[in-house]
């Protein structure tokens, strides 16, 4: 595996109408879960560090874990700050090495939220690296992104804020939300709006957040261990590939993978009370953060062997 910028790969996404995955990563085991169905479906890869994962693991620690994983295969593999909040802090990840940064001020006003995705666009763009942003707001908590209501992204905005910050992507909110809680009824997103801005914006990429499907076996295996995850609900798989034939290139997940880690842990400390060594516990975790990402890549994104 190599680390690249994500043009190449969502040039490819775009034009053959499927989407990369952008798994969230906090430790080693889920970086290697990651890159092992990245592996076995021969597929491109966005490793997604979010302000959170770095203050707790530290930015040189997933970078390492990263490079250590990297010896394996030969594989595109991009390193993405997620929903990073201020300039300083997409500045020190381009200057650690990452090859993308979201800069997220969508909970600004537009006149700010241009200037401030500008002056990251500047900085980065000379050293190469990718630049993300975000208007509209999507609802549900997410680490420090938090919000009640969703702000609808507005078509004709969307072409005005892309030209005039310079922007290489553009996260979009179309019904999705932060978190395993995403709908109370029928799940349901506004692929009219999706098209509009598609059309209004051709060949650019676009990026779907809050994303994670939040499977029901892993919902149900957490609470059959002593879970208490009540209604939790995500994004219909089928809906996310929908959205990868309107332009979204970038899907990202990271409930998902949470839940499938923890589903999986509570199993092994219910089965196996007496257990007490990490290993035991974290391979088996490990594996199902493997299976779910590989079926991901395979069944929804549709990003398998592409790359």
């Amino acid at each position: 595996m190599h680390i690249t910028n994500p043009r190449a790969m969502f040039e490819r996404a775009y034009a053959e109408g499927y989407a990369v995955g952008a798994f969230n990563v906090n430790n080693m085991e889920i970086i290697q879960g990651i890159m092992q169905a990245g592996a076995a479906e021969h597929a491109p890869l966005i490793l997604q560090v979010s302000a959170g994962a770095r203050k707790y693991a530290g930015q040189n620690y997933i970078m390492k874990l990263v490079e250590a994983a990297l010896m394996d295969d030969d594989l595109p593999v991009v390193v993405h700050l997620d929903h990073g909040p201020d300039f300083e802090l997409c500045k020190a990840c381009i200057d650690g090495g990452f090859t993308s940064v979201m800069i997220d001020g969508s909970h600004l006003p537009f006149e700010e939220n241009i200037a401030v995705t500008r002056r990251v666009v500047d900085y980065a763009h000379e050293r190469g690296v990718w630049v993300e942003a975000e208007l509209g707001k999507l609802a549900g908590v997410e680490e420090h992104v938090s919000s009640e209501h969703s702000v609808y992204t507005d078509p004709d905005q969307a072409v005005e804020f892309v030209q005039r910050s310079g922007c290489d992507s553009l996260a979009v909110a179309i019904g999705t939300s932060h978190g395993a809680y995403k709908f109370k009824g029928e799940a349901k997103l506004d692929f009219e709006r999706l098209d509009a801005i598609s059309a209004l914006l051709p060949g650019y990429p676009l990026v779907l957040h809050g994303a994670s499907s939040v499977p029901q076996e892993f919902v149900e295996m957490a609470n059959k261990y002593g879970g208490k995850l009540g209604s939790a609900r995500g994004v219909p798989e089928d809906m996310l590939r929908q959205a990868a034939r309107s332009g979204v290139c970038k899907i990202n997940i990271d409930s998902d993978i949470r839940l499938a880690m923890t589903a999986s842990i509570r199993r092994h400390f219910a089965e196996h009370p007496e257990e007490f060594d990490p290993r035991a516990y974290l391979k088996p975790a490990r594996e199902a953060v493997r299976d779910m990402v590989q079926h991901k890549i395979k069944h929804v994104l549709g990003c398998s062997g592409k790359a």
